[in-house]
């Protein structure tokens, strides 16, 4: 109505929704797992307590949703053999302490490697013609929506000196992984209202089709997250597979079809592992060979193997995030966690990124019980 402006944390709504979510999980009579598909879910889970309201016998799991954390090692150590060799590498900051093989892009810094830290890839353009005489790559990390701003720096004829390396993921593939897990026991998805953003909720129909697991499209304001819970639950417990977008003032069926057509213009989906978790058929995004010049890939010899030799393992091969990404295990599963991995010295990259689960938890806890807490 005018004059009144829209509201997402009003207590009694939140109540009232938590309620009702319960009512739901009642009915089914059994434990409920669903999945959610975004850090930044997880995020507004963890930091408004909103595990406190769900019903003992729902889990709403944390999937792989946090584009640093399944960054996989290999790409990590192509960034740091360029810098290696004398290239300026831009990046966002959270990329720094992500592990590769044998060390980090914060590591390659501490060695004299030249990294800066920008907030797009704007900026990432900016800092190369700034260098005119020395080559910058772009290490590209995100999901779908980041892949648009790169991809419109690309078609913006950057400098010459200017290159990307792409890990950029594409989520709907990873989706169909999870759910083919033979020891998932995920019965629905949240899907990111972000990304639906650039996509379109339509995106998911296939997935539906195929899997018979609904999937519900919401943003990221506690009472967001909490009717999209109540809405999947539902679906859950009526078994209707089906998509519904619960984040209409964002997200349409079509999506963003300028920005896709942009990403697709650029981008092709290729297989590639992502870390932790599995060989993503389609689920990496490189680019194409119209844009084979700005390829970091293509434009320098990165021979990674050479680290390999050196690689530590002890700690390394302890680190769950893979299961953990999966939906198959949470951090208090990993003995490491919070004792040899903290943010300060991460061992696995979901303690390394403010959308890590492990790194959430470590901040606002995971699973609070507050039934004894008086008011």
């Amino acid at each position: 109505m005018a004059g009144e402006s829209l509201k997402f944390r009003d207590p009694e709504l939140a109540k009232a929704l938590a309620a009702a979510l319960a009512r739901h999980v009642e009915e089914i009579g059994r434990p409920v797992s669903v999945m959610h598909v975004c850090g930044s879910h997880e995020q507004a889970i963890a930091k408004f307590g909103l595990r406190s309201m769900f019903p003992k016998l729902l889990t709403v799991i944390m999937g792989p949703g946090c584009p640093v954390c399944v960054t996989d090692v290999p790409e990590v150590d192509e960034g740091v053999v360029l810098a290696e060799q004398g290239v300026h590498i831009a990046t966002y900051g959270d990329m720094l302490k992500v592990p590769g093989t044998v060390k980090s892009l914060a590591d390659a810094q501490a060695t004299g490697g030249k990294i800066h830290i920008v907030y797009s890839p704007a900026q990432a353009v900016e800092l190369a013609r700034s260098l005119p005489g020395e080559e910058v790559v772009f290490f590209a990390t995100g999901f779908e929506t980041t892949a648009v701003a790169t991809a419109a720096v690309i078609v913006d004829d950057p400098p010459k000196n200017f290159s990307v390396l792409s890990a950029h993921k594409y989520i709907p593939p990873v989706m169909e992984i999870v759910a083919e897990m033979p020891e998932s026991r995920v019965e629905g998805f949240l899907a990111a209202g972000h990304a639906a953003t650039i996509t379109g909720w339509a995106v998911f129909e296939p997935f539906i089709e195929r899997h018979k697991l609904p999937v519900v499209v919401a943003g990221f304001e506690p009472l967001d997250i909490l009717a999209g819970l109540v809405e999947l639950v539902e679906l859950v417990k009526n078994g209707t597979p089906k998509v519904v977008n619960m984040f209409p003032r964002c997200v349409t069926r079509e999506g963003n079809r300028a920005a896709q057509a942009q990403l697709w213009r650029v981008f092709r989906p290729v297989g590639g592992r992502w870390r932790g978790i599995a060989h993503v058929p389609n689920g990496n995004l490189r680019l194409r060979d119209e844009y084979a010049h700005l390829d970091a890939r293509r434009r320098f010899t990165i021979d990674v193997k050479k680290l390999w030799d050196y690689a530590p393992t002890h700690l390394a091969n302890q680190c769950i995030c893979g299961d953990i990404m999966a939906g198959i295990k949470n951090p208090y599963d990993c003995k490491l966690f919070n004792k040899e991995c903290v943010p300060e010295t991460p061992v696995g990259a979901c303690m390394v990124s403010n959308e890590g689960t492990c790194k959430i938890w470590h901040l606002y806890g995971g699973v609070p019980d507050l039934s004894e807490v008086s008011a």
